[in-house]
């Protein structure tokens, strides 16, 4: 996250609010504070325990919502359309409401993408305005996004972390459909491996089981994953990445 100078059109009002640096880049009349002007600000703050920027906060925060969002859009709901959904879900207000900047959707490749609003609208998830440059805007329609508990703050660092979900970043240029696999083991790796239902990865990635496992052959082809396994007898997909070796007592993964 960086910090973020923007003034208004009359140039009276200034106003500082963290923001990736996507969307700094696509706000106009915002500047971005240096580093080394708050270097050591941050460090009298916060002190020789300083928490790091991303971790299993925002992976648990991620998994969190993607589950959210597993149950509240219907099962036909695309993979880029619940990429956008989780933005707006960790990015709005505690009222539900959300402006996403069009950096923001450019750097997810999906600026100009109408049909994937529309696609939430019909689902009565969100009522988008129409775009207006440079944001887009909406209200979130389900109660649970406007009760929100958790602070906004954390919620733009688990957002930020969605956009590349280390260690398991998909290359540019491949599918929403790995794009949110990618994302879900993610959220469901520790230590360099992981484990989920099949069922689970399945409605949370929108698709369905035979359609994840190919998923997680293509990861394992762009080398994001070592391998992988079907535990038939709980219906459990085990994983690894590729700098951590599986134990001696597991069997071979794909």
């Amino acid at each position: 996250m960086l910090l973020a100078l923007t003034c208004d059109r009359s140039g009276r009002v200034w106003r500082l609010a963290d923001a990736c640096a996507a969307c700094a880049a696509a706000t106009t009349n915002t500047a971005v504070v240096p580093d080394t002007l708050l270097a050591s600000a941050r460090a009298r703050q916060a002190g020789p325990a300083a928490r790091p920027s991303h971790g299993p906060g925002e992976r648990l925060r991620v998994r969190e919502m993607l589950t959210y969002l597993g149950v509240a859009l219907p099962c036909y709901s695309s993979p880029a359309a619940r990429l956008l959904a989780l933005q707006c879900a960790l990015r709005a207000t505690g009222r539900g409401r959300v402006r996403l900047p069009s950096g923001l959707l450019r750097s997810m490749r999906l600026h100009g993408r109408a049909e994937l609003w529309s696609e939430l609208e019909h689902a009565e998830w969100l009522r988008c305005s129409l775009p207006l440059r440079p944001h887009v805007e909406a209200r979130l329609l389900d109660a649970d996004m406007q009760t929100q508990t958790s602070g906004r703050g954390a919620r733009a660092r688990a957002a930020h972390w969605a956009l590349r979900p280390v260690p398991l970043v998909a290359p540019r240029g491949m599918s929403p459909a790995v794009q949110l696999t990618a994302l879900v083991l993610a959220a469901h790796t520790s230590d360099g491996v992981g484990s989920a239902e099949l069922d689970v990865l399945a409605r949370l990635g929108g698709q369905s089981p035979q359609q994840v496992e190919d998923l997680l052959d293509q990861l394992v082809r762009c080398r994001l994953l070592a391998a992988w396994q079907h535990l038939r007898e709980h219906d459990e997909i085990s994983w690894r990445l590729p700098e951590h070796s599986a134990p001696s007592s597991a069997p071979p993964g794909r």
